[in-house]
């Protein structure tokens, strides 16, 4: 029996977020932007549209950026996050230990892997795995790879389940976080559910056939509770959880130590040492790495990418990865990698802002708590 491994790429994850650069104008690049099934859905709906990885999508719809961001949190929202499937985060890495792609891998009932990339290192993922298939094959492996392409629309917040399960038969209270099953959704039959999202509450992510997808969030929109939500409210979201933007966060010259990732590291995979950069990594879970991403919270003008962190002396000694005004806190937070001794939550730094210096504190993570559901 072949082992098939099936490659789509996920678009409209993972952004920096508002007011920073959520992509260009359309009229910069609307003559090579892809489109995702629901382009037309979106313009109908009000959707302001931006260029972003080489595809158009919605940064916001009608409603403001905060208001998509506090539905979410309070009700549940919709986004197209087309084409992309969950399981459990796993990490491609280089012979440096560096993280080339943080991935979503899930092994599904059907004998194959679903194995999920960020778009804008899709080819980079799809040659290197290309590569390991014809390896494999040479020496006698019955493997493949495909390319897929579906839609996939993101329902997140406390009352997505109630909105799911009122167009399915499966008992969604038996599909717990990063797990995922096939069924029929409000008539669209081929659906793969999986209890995931990149907002840090409840929700399920639908892979839906691409013809289907207006459909189906035309079906979902009619419940009261749902609203559409945009590429700059999911990036608060992920950052008031804690989640990476691959390329801000986390790069390939970022070890998943570094980058308080060492929980997708698996027991076996630690003893094996069978994995790139397993000589770098391997040592650094054993040892004090000289640097950590940290999350950090503070008041007055907010943190954004690349502003510098200092030491209480003055000293710059780390960088600022992501920042915005968290909506449900009411004040900033950001991620930044700071000197192993300066990771300690509760540690007071400071952040240079428009040339003005103001303090931060070192701060666990996430911070606004997750609400994934798991079974009891």
């Amino acid at each position: 029996m072949q082992r098939t491994v099936s490659m789509v790429s996920r678009m409209g994850l993972r952004l920096q977020a508002l007011p920073l650069s959520l992509g260009r104008p359309l009229s910069c690049a609307q003559d090579v932007l892809r489109r995702t099934p629901l382009y037309d859905f979106h313009l109908a709906h009000g959707g302001k549209m931006v260029a972003f990885a080489g595809w158009s999508l919605p940064v916001q719809y009608r409603d403001s950026h905060v208001d998509s961001h506090l539905h979410t949190r309070q009700h549940c929202s919709l986004f197209d996050v087309s084409h992309m499937l969950q399981g459990t985060l796993s990490l491609f890495t280089n012979e440096a230990g560096g993280i080339l792609d943080d991935l979503i891998v899930t092994n599904t009932s059907e004998g194959h892997l679903y194995v999920v990339s960020n778009a804008g290192c899709r080819e980079k993922d799809l040659t290197l795995m290309q590569d390991r298939v014809r390896e494999l094959q040479n020496t006698g492996g019955d493997i493949g790879l495909e390319v897929m392409d579906n839609a996939l629309l993101a329902l997140q917040g406390p009352t997505a389940a109630q909105v799911l399960q009122a167009g399915v038969t499966d008992d969604l209270r038996k599909l717990p976080f990063m797990t995922s099953a096939v069924m029929e959704v409000f008539g669209v039959s081929g659906c793969r559910v999986t209890r995931c999202g990149y907002t840090g509450e409840d929700g399920v992510e639908i892979s839906v056939p691409a013809a289907e997808a207006v459909r189906l969030a035309t079906a979902l929109l009619e419940n009261p509770e749902v609203k559409l939500a945009g590429l700059a409210a999911r990036d608060s979201l992920r950052l008031e959880a804690g989640l990476c933007l691959y390329g801000n966060d986390i790069d390939e010259h970022t070890t998943p130590v570094e980058g308080s990732l060492s929980w997708t590291l698996g027991k076996r995979r630690r003893a094996a040492m069978d994995f790139p950069g397993a000589s770098v990594i391997v040592p650094q879970l054993k040892s004090k790495v000289q640097r950590r991403r940290v999350g950090l919270t503070c008041e007055g003008a907010p943190v954004r990418a690349h502003s510098p962190i200092l030491s209480t002396e003055g000293t710059v000694i780390g960088t600022v990865t992501s920042g915005c005004p968290s909506p449900c806190l009411k004040k900033n937070v950001a991620m930044g990698y700071v000197p192993y001794e300066h990771s300690r939550p509760g540690t007071l730094l400071l952040v240079e802002v428009r040339r003005k210096q103001q303090v931060a504190v070192v701060s666990k993570m996430p911070f606004v708590p997750t609400s994934y559901y798991t079974l009891k």
